[in-house]
């Protein structure tokens, strides 16, 4: 999945705009006129590498001005273990540099040493660190409803006026925040696209330890016991990175447990959080490199296929392994250039699974085919066996979606793109698993074609109900709906849609609509030019009488469950002081949702790219 427009979706006033932006690039080349002789020309390794997308494709890629917003460091981390490591691994170092100081026109710092904000001390885990008030993985459990209750909340409706900032901590060399943190046992745990993964105390946000990964992570955190011998019982934090390598490191020290590759394709990457259940850690593989790179004619399109993989949670030895395309890519011809073709591929698993532990299944959501022929299985809810991996039943919802970055509507002669260009319709998020009033079990699941879906698991995924909260657009990812045991609320996400922004409440039995509140004025300023959305596709989060929900605009929201109304709001444009020395701004909120925790709001700012705006900060809320 890509967050992007369909090029027929951009009009040429908006592409001229945009286009109109790279007129002003004199103070970067004013600094590369400082640089060592020796050193790459940023300027020429733009105009080599990244022209093609941030010039020639503007209206689907950050802008040089938008990128100039950056910290140079930024831009090093991601072309190195970022969103843009693939395109980064034709550069060298200093080539990576160069491009980077050239688009800023600051020169890279340094890595920092600095121990500013290190905890005094730091204890270890309790025995009964899960039981204690927390939020662990992605959906606050393995149903995935994204509620918390009373009890573990610690924040009741009418404390939620009174939230106040108490810490932020700030991602060093990063352009977003996109991992969400888990809380266990009073320690917040979480990461960034540098590859950092920090251990927090809740309270004061002090770091207990930093481990360094191969690569960005922007999962989720998972925590479960692990036997460390002796008869000791200690808890391993479970996660993955952009390379597709799953990790399992020790939640006391950050002592690296083991790691695993799940898939070698050079595209692959784990975005959803891995799901722990039964002694196996279940980890789900997207690739969203692969279809921004199929169009072009000098790449073999395409090769990628999502997939989950069962893994033993002591050892990290790989289980099974199923794929969400059960056929492997064949050839299916060659370009103009003689390139060889593949496919099917595509419909990589975004979000983290769900566990149905009762009837031994796993869910997850997949994207759309990257390549024909198109899949009954893109765009759609499977049901794997939890035992052995095999698939018990699909649903899918859009057919022929098979979608690449930059292809037109139609392409009789670039067999590299889709006969028909799809509408890129994604499942982002994990279905989540409930009950309604009556007993009767649904998963429920938001799509980007602005529909949520509510699905029988004990009738092959039947459609029970669904209600359509936005347009749909290819534009932003919908990440996940939250439902309270009777009321199932969503944002309307699609940056791209002209009525983006606001929430719904539906219920949960039928599928009407309870309440709707509308968009909200745009705190940031500027339009798509400066990816300025009022868009609200972020994973929204439950707590009694409370609905939570960050905006692309930077809003951090509550709506009162009873009628939709903003009972507190917060702004998080700005700049922020850190208790790491970290200089930190809030910016697009997209993404992972808000967590809440023993009276602590939770929540990143920032997320740099197409449907957002830099920034790298976490953000620490307290009633007072």
């Amino acid at each position: 999945m890509r967050h992007t427009p369909p090029r027929s979706a951009v009009t040429l006033a908006a592409r001229v705009a945009l286009l109109a932006a790279y007129a002003g690039l004199g103070a970067p080349r004013a600094a590369l006129a400082q640089s060592p002789s020796n050193a790459p020309a940023g300027d020429a390794v733009f105009q080599r590498a990244c022209a093609s997308c941030h010039v020639a494709g503007a209206a689907t890629a950050p802008t040089p001005a938008a990128l100039r917003q950056l910290a140079p460091e930024a831009i090093v981390t991601s072309l190195t273990s970022g969103r843009m490591r693939v395109q980064g691994e034709a550069l060298s170092a200093d080539e990576r540099r160069a491009v980077a100081e050239y688009l800023t026109g600051r020169t890279v710092a340094a890595a920092s040493t600095s121990a500013t904000g290190r905890c005094a001390v730091s204890p270890p885990l309790g025995a009964a660190a899960l039981q204690e008030p927390g939020w662990n993985g992605w959906g606050n459990g393995a149903v995935n409803t994204r509620f918390q209750s009373s009890s573990q909340a610690g924040l009741a409706a009418t404390d939620v006026p009174k939230l106040r900032l108490k810490w932020a901590f700030g991602f060093p060399g990063v352009p977003a925040a996109r991992t969400q943190p888990a809380v266990v046992g009073g320690r917040v745990f979480t990461a960034s696209e540098a590859g950092d993964v920090f251990a927090l105390d809740a309270r004061t946000g002090c770091t207990h330890w930093v481990y360094r990964a191969r690569a960005a992570v922007r999962t989720a955190m998972t925590v479960a016991p692990y036997a460390a011998g002796a008869g000791a019982t200690r808890y391993a934090l479970y996660f993955g990175d952009g390379r597709a390598t799953a990790y399992a490191v020790d939640a006391d020290t950050g002592r690296e447990l083991w790691t695993r590759q799940i898939d070698e394709h050079p595209n692959a990457s784990i975005t959803g959080a891995p799901a722990v259940h039964d002694g196996r850690v279940f980890v789900p593989v997207s690739a969203a490199g692969e279809e921004v790179r199929g169009g072009r004619l000098d790449y073999g399109c395409c090769t990628f296929r999502g997939s989950v993989s069962a893994l033993d949670a002591a050892t990290g030895a790989v289980i099974w392994k199923s794929y969400s395309i059960p056929e492997a890519p064949r050839p299916r011809g060659a370009n103009a250039n003689g390139v060889p073709l593949f496919g099917p591929a595509g419909a990589g698993i975004w979000g983290a699974p769900t566990i149905d532990a009762r009837r031994g299944v796993l869910y997850v959501g997949t994207g759309n085919s990257y390549a024909d022929p198109p899949q009954p299985t893109s765009d759609a809810i499977i049901a794997f066996d939890l035992r052995d991996g095999r698939v018990r039943w699909v649903k899918q919802t859009v057919p022929n979606d098979v979608w690449i970055w930059q292809c037109p509507p139609r392409s009789p002669d670039n067999p590299n793109c889709p006969s028909a260009q799809g509408p890129d319709f994604d499942f982002a998020t994990s279905p989540l698993l409930t009950a309604t009033a009556s007993g009767r079990d649904l998963l429920v699941a938001p799509q980007k074609s602005g529909i949520v879906y509510a699905l029988d698991p004990d009738a092959a995924g039947a459609i029970v109900w669904e209600y359509r909260f936005g347009e749909g657009s290819a534009l932003g990812g919908q990440w996940g709906a939250a439902v309270d045991g009777r009321v199932v609320y969503v944002g309307s996400g699609g940056s791209q849609s002209a009525n983006a922004g606001g929430m719904h409440a539906i219920d949960l039995d039928t599928g009407r609509r309870v309440w709707h509140s509308p968009p909200q004025p745009k705190l940031c300023r500027g339009g798509a030019e400066e990816r300025c959305f009022a868009a609200q596709g972020g994973a929204v989060t439950a707590i009694p009488g409370i609905v939570f929900s960050g905006g692309s605009d930077g809003g951090l929201r509550a709506y009162s469950a009873r009628d939709g109304s903003i009972v507190w709001q917060v702004d998080t444009n700005r700049e922020f002081e850190t208790v790491n020395g970290v200089k930190a701004n809030g910016a697009t909120i997209d993404g992972a949702g808000p967590v809440v925790v023993n009276g602590l709001l939770l929540v990143n700012s920032g997320y740099n790219g197409i449907v957002g705006r830099a920034g790298n900060v976490l953000l620490a809320f307290e009633a007072r």
